[in-house]
């Protein structure tokens, strides 16, 4: 009864986060068309609805949009996302948040834009309230999820890319207000915070001409090895076979296969056709000796890959707010404690907030409204403060 308890007590946990997609059709396959092109091109747009909750109408307008990236090899691909704008009358330029979700899973039907028609996608309302503040909002679904190939889970790089270059898609799109002129801000939490945090990294190497103004990340895996290790037998264990599946996706070299055993096959196999609420229940508690011959990430390749993820290494090109609980169950406090340590021994322009007595999930309810005000700063041309 106690270990169906904490069960059930997980399930909830995601569910008051929004991280439990419904059960909605797969977004339209794209394929990478013929011809040249670059980063952030449109390839492909249409109309779509999108809805915080179940039937709550917004006065919006959406597009899902497929638009052309790169991988974490450097090699293109193409990603799908949402751009959302608000129907407000506005007619002159406006803000552009680029915006990554946390985990939603492996599988398309997992994707946020497959899930926004419905009301049920990822942290819709809290994309909602990005949206109220009259801001358009671009959201990636990161590659591989809503485009063929597996997800590359947890590839920090990939998932840089991906939001940058849905923001480079936006401004692309022909919507009025929503220009390369327009002022850009960075926005994520979780495996967004870990994307967040890449895109404003990369910024200056990979996008420079977005116009970034900011960014705001919380609960950031910034140090992938430790976070595996935090999680290795509790309750996010799940999310490590997730993200060596991830992994594997971008370095098929890495050759995960041949680490699992028939039960970790039978797992990987699962989670790649299931959403998060699922697949965290999938691998409760479970230790990596329970699903493999041999630990890959005792081995060298597996580590130097997982090492690239790490953030720390450079400084943001443009001020970051950076928040994390103190009482994060999946995401040790202390990663987040370093990542700001790093920034600012770099140079960069940090405000660190820290929630003492919140979770992960609290962290993410809590926190983003304040990271949402801090942003609005940004955009008003105020000067960013810091507490390095």
């Amino acid at each position: 009864m106690h270990v169906r308890n904490r069960v059930l007590a997980v399930v909830a946990t995601l569910a008051m986060a929004g991280i439990v997609p419904g059960i909605a059709p797969g977004t339209a396959s794209a394929s990478t068309p013929d011809g040249d092109g670059t980063a952030g091109d449109v390839v492909s747009s249409a109309p779509t609805a999108f809805h915080p909750l179940p039937l709550q109408p917004t006065n919006t307008s959406a597009w899902h949009i497929t638009y052309r990236s790169t991988s974490a090899t450097g090699a293109p691909n193409v990603v799908s996302g949402t751009v959302i704008v608000p129907r407000d009358g506005r007619k002159g330029p406006r803000p552009l948040v680029t915006y990554a979700v946390g985990t939603v899973g492996l599988g398309d039907r997992c994707a946020p834009s497959a899930n926004f028609p419905t009301g049920t996608a990822v942290e819709a309302t809290l994309i909602n309230q990005v949206v109220q503040k009259g801001w358009a909002v671009a959201v990636t679904d990161y590659e591989g999820l809503g485009t063929p190939g597996d997800h590359t889970y947890a590839v920090g790089r990939s998932e840089g890319h991906a939001m940058l270059d849905a923001a480079r898609a936006a401004q692309r799109l022909g919507i009025p207000g929503v220009t390369a002129a327009s002022q850009v801000g960075i926005m994520g939490y979780s495996q967004g915070g870990q994307a967040s945090s890449w895109a404003a990294e990369l910024h200056d190497s990979y996008a420079p001409e977005l116009k970034v103004v900011g960014t705001v990340t919380g609960g950031v895996p910034a140090d992938l090895l430790e976070v595996a290790a935090y999680n290795e037998g509790g309750i996010g264990a799940g999310l490590i076979l997730m993200a060596a599946a991830g992994q594997n996706a971008a370095f098929p070299e890495l050759g995960l296969d041949k680490y699992l055993n028939d039960k970790g096959r039978g797992y990987v196999d699962f989670m790649k056709k299931n959403c998060v609420a699922e697949n965290a229940v999938a691998g409760l508690f479970q230790h990596i000796s329970d699903v493999t011959v041999k630990n890959p990430l005792d081995e060298p390749d597996w580590q130097a890959r997982l090492n690239e993820s790490h953030l720390g290494t450079k400084a943001p090109d443009a001020p970051v707010y950076l928040y994390h609980g103190g009482l994060d169950e999946l995401i040790p406090y202390a990663v987040g404690e370093r990542l700001r340590a790093d920034w600012c021994g770099k140079g960069a322009r940090v405000q660190w907030k820290s929630y003492p007595l919140l979770g992960h999930i609290g962290g993410v309810t809590v926190g983003a409204l304040p990271a949402a005000d801090w942003l609005a700063g940004r955009f008003a041309g105020r000067a960013a403060p810091g507490n390095c």
